[in-house]
């Protein structure tokens, strides 16, 4: 399931990306434009890393047993969802309250981070043993 997240994810960056380019260049301001290719860079940047989890879900369905793994590569879905869409959302409705949801997004991708890096480093440990 996380590659279909992961790959979904990957197509929503895409098409807000042209979307923005295309649709929202002369009408949104340079501080809200700015804002989207963050989001955009992050949604992008997370949606591979989701689809690389996914793919080694598919390759090794034993490194799936870890369930910090599980929880990395959820937290990193539902932290994108906050960051990216509420940026994506606020711009589009012109409502910049819908951004007090980024922090917690962003809290969640560094916790996915912290939690694929400590099972790397538990893997690794294990190999070494």
């Amino acid at each position: 399931m996380f590659l279909f997240f992961g790959a979904l994810l990957g197509f929503v960056s895409v098409a807000f990306g042209a979307f923005a380019a295309h649709g929202l260049n002369d009408v949104a301001s340079d501080a809200s434009l700015n804002s989207l290719a963050v989001a955009i860079k992050y949604n992008q940047i997370n949606a591979v890393v989701i689809s690389a989890i996914g793919l080694a879900q598919i390759a090794n369905p034993k490194i799936m047993n870890m369930s910090l793994l599980n929880w990395s590569a959820s937290l990193f879905i539902i932290g994108t969802g906050l960051f990216s869409f509420s940026v994506y959302l606020s711009v589009v409705f012109e409502s910049p309250g819908l951004t007090s949801l980024m922090p917690f997004g962003g809290m969640m991708i560094i916790a996915a981070w912290l939690l694929t890096a400590y099972v790397g480093f538990a893997i690794a440990r294990d190999q070494n043993e």
